[in-house]
């Protein structure tokens, strides 16, 4: 839906990945960094070794390489080891994938979404077994496709790709990452109206456990006197349960309009407004519910009614730490030029999608679309 669009991990910041520090480091970088560590020069190196001091001039500049039978000296000698010097990982830490996930991000940008995808692929084949950049990739790419990825006939494709890995991650050992993976394969699952699937994925979910992890450990941090931790994870689990709220709020009003109970649909979705003004949510959340009622219902009056100030809300800055209830989340305001493409993209999906009929066709909907292109400029 184009409220998961909004909520996909699109992360902004423009940092360079490292597999140790903030670059990649290379076996030339590591013989120098490891040699004035420990203290020696270019000669003694070589010394040691029984090769010329221009040789290992030439392993540091990346000229030339040590040669193989050389690398398990070589490795003592500096008090390293193999998987070091050769910077072999077998995965990485949260913040290098974060920090990947920003530069994927920054590049989908800049130059499109096919680049950003080759980007993302690339560093998969060097870390094939790594759950969780293959989930947040996944997830990331999900979103930008949504975006980004316009009527481009390649994105039949591209879904397919990222369907496979989630179905990757979806298998990791870690819970965590293969019940995240699991959740967005149902929900794919739904989509494409293959409920028996889904059902298999959602017979293998366990049930929440009756020990409440994240009150455990905020109580600890409070006994501890960590209270900045302790206040950072109880907002973090607040916004995250509100969430859940109105993902039950929108179901029931789902329930509401096929069984016919448009009132009820009505006062579910109020609430949900509510909920939103309530927990200091973004703008834009408090419009969702009612433009999918609208857009459900077909009217017309009420649907162009809400449309405009939701569009608008998608480019106001939301200053979440200005709330007492979220002081020590970390976050990043709202990027008007995304929140631009976000309207492009609602706009594009109610001229493409044939249950809005109802409304593309009136002379008041192409008005407003004029007064958005205005005020865009």
């Amino acid at each position: 839906s184009i409220e998961n669009a909004g909520k996909k991990c699109y992360n902004r910041n423009t940092k360079k990945l490292s597999c140790k520090g903030n670059i990649i480091m290379k076996i030339n970088e590591i013989i120098r960094e490891r040699r004035l560590a420990k203290g020696f020069t270019q000669e003694q190196v070589a010394n040691y070794l029984g090769v010329s001091a221009p040789a290992v001039n030439k392993w540091e500049k990346g000229i030339s390489y040590p040669d193989i039978v050389l690398l398990p000296a070589l490795a003592r000698l500096l008090n390293t080891d193999l998987n070091t010097l050769l910077s072999f990982k077998n995965n990485l830490s949260e913040k290098e994938v974060a920090l990947f996930m920003n530069e994927v991000s920054e590049t989908i940008d800049k130059n499109g979404f096919e680049e950003g995808y080759f980007l993302a692929v690339e560093k998969l084949k060097e870390y094939p077994t790594c759950d969780l950049l293959v989930n947040n990739l996944a997830m990331l790419l999900d979103g930008a496709l949504m975006i980004y990825g316009g009527e481009s006939k390649l994105n039949k494709k591209y879904r397919e790709k990222i369907e496979s890995l989630y179905y990757r991650a979806a298998q990791s050992e870690d819970a965590s990452i293969r019940e995240q993976a699991q959740a967005c394969l149902v929900s794919k699952l739904m989509g494409k109206q293959d409920y028996e699937q889904a059902q298999e994925i959602i017979n293998t979910l366990p049930k929440k456990s009756p020990v409440d992890r994240e009150q455990a450990q905020a109580n600890i941090y409070i006994a501890q006197g960590e209270l900045e931790k302790a206040a950072k994870l109880t907002e973090e689990k607040l916004l995250s349960a509100t969430t859940e709220i109105r993902v039950a709020l929108m179901t029931l009003m789902e329930i509401a309009m096929k069984e016919e109970r448009m009132d009820d649909a009505e006062y579910i979705a109020d609430i949900d407004k509510q909920a939103a003004e309530l927990f200091d949510l973004w703008e834009y959340n408090s419009y969702v519910a009612h433009f999918q009622l609208y857009s459900a219902t077909k009217n017309r009056v009420k649907f162009l009614k809400i449309l405009l100030p939701m569009l608008k809300s998608l480019t106001k800055k939301w200053d979440i730490n200005k709330s007492p209830l979220y002081r020590h989340i970390q976050t990043k305001e709202v990027d008007k030029a995304f929140g631009l493409k976000l309207q492009k993209t609602i706009i594009q999906s109610i001229n493409t999608d044939e249950d809005t009929e109802f409304v593309k066709s009136s002379p008041e909907f192409h008005e407003l679309i004029k007064k958005m292109d205005i005020e865009q400029k």
